[in-house]
């Protein structure tokens, strides 16, 4: 029982996400950092003017710094306290960094706005949860674009936080957060970005390169409990896994493309400039609103097996260290 303790704040995590998703109307964490991230954008821009590169690294160490030590401090003098109230408290802070039940809220909203043949109110909600323009997006690239978000965010949302957390509790499920915030904020490559958000993209790449590959073997695990075309799934992984310029970002997109037939990705605009890309998957059949469904079963299963894995971990480790 002793050693259980050390589970419970992944467990109760992980539901309470599944049961209450996001809080909009309460402040989140992430869009704490998010903001923290604005505002020293703003500051070292202007004391680095002659050297982005060097003003968006010492912004990405200080914002992995405090993003890592206010929650570390928290769960601290949670802890001396009582055990129990420290694990209340690391179990609200887990649920804060999983997403899993808002990425299918969100992608659902497309799903039901396609099947009610309302392009507009499709291309509104796809455009929340995807980086692409959508204005000019038919029928097919607006499910292309759900269904790739599920499929993509399933490590950034909810497998690779997990990962993390498995071996540094919700302090690192944080630090991961802080990484992956900053990277969706300054790892772009255009002119304004491509030095001053330089480290934020490379240490993103490098903190997701294990996570999202663990994350890929289990979609295909996944899509073998589903029923899905599991053999596909993991044909596709190893052949377009590594197609995209990013290391990690068609890892699940790729076993997600092969266990539903589809084929994802291509050519998109991005801030009005088109950006070329390989496509992934093979197109075995026509994508449909369903597959939105589907992808979204394929995410919760394989974080669930994430979930487990994650225990496992945690158990082992309390038992070789208590």
């Amino acid at each position: 029982m002793k050693y259980f303790i050390f589970t419970l704040p992944l467990i109760c995590g992980f539901i309470l996400d599944l049961i209450l998703g996001d809080p909009y109307n309460l402040p989140h964490p992430v869009r704490l950092i998010g903001n923290f991230i604005s505002c020293l954008e703003s500051f070292f821009r202007k004391k680095f003017p002659n050297n982005p590169r060097l003003g968006g690294t010492i912004l990405s160490v200080i914002v992995l710094i405090v993003s890592t030590a206010v929650p570390a401090l928290i769960l601290f003098v949670c802890y001396q306290i009582n055990a129990w109230f420290g694990v209340i408290a690391e179990s609200i802070l887990t649920y804060y960094m999983l997403a899993a039940r808002c990425l299918c809220n969100e992608s659902m909203k497309v799903c039901k706005a396609i099947e009610a043949d309302d392009i507009y109110a499709a291309r509104q909600a796809v455009s929340m949860i995807v980086g692409r323009d959508t204005d000019n997006l038919d029928k097919n690239g607006i499910l292309c674009a759900a269904v790739e978000t599920v499929a993509e965010n399933t490590s950034d949302g909810e497998t690779a936080p997990l990962f993390y957390m498995a071996f540094g509790g919700a302090a690192a499920g944080f630090f991961y957060k802080a990484a992956n915030t900053m990277d969706s904020m300054l790892g772009y490559k255009n002119d304004k970005y491509i030095d001053f958000g330089r480290f934020a993209a490379k240490f993103d790449d490098i903190l997701n390169y294990i996570p999202s590959r663990i994350s890929a073997l289990m979609m295909i695990a996944a899509a073998f409990i589903l029923r899905y075309d599991f053999k596909s799934a993991y044909k596709i992984w190893r052949r377009d896994r590594n197609s995209q310029e990013s290391p990690n970002a068609a890892q699940t997109e790729a076993a997600a493309a092969g266990a539903l037939g589809l084929r994802l990705l291509g050519d998109a605009y991005y801030f009005g400039k088109l950006h070329h890309k390989n496509t992934i998957g093979d197109n075995v059949r026509k994508i449909e609103a369903e597959d939105i469904r589907r992808v979204n079963r394929l995410m919760f299963t394989a974080s669930f097996i994430m979930l487990l894995f994650a225990a496992a971990v945690r158990l082992l480790l309390a038992y070789f260290i208590f």
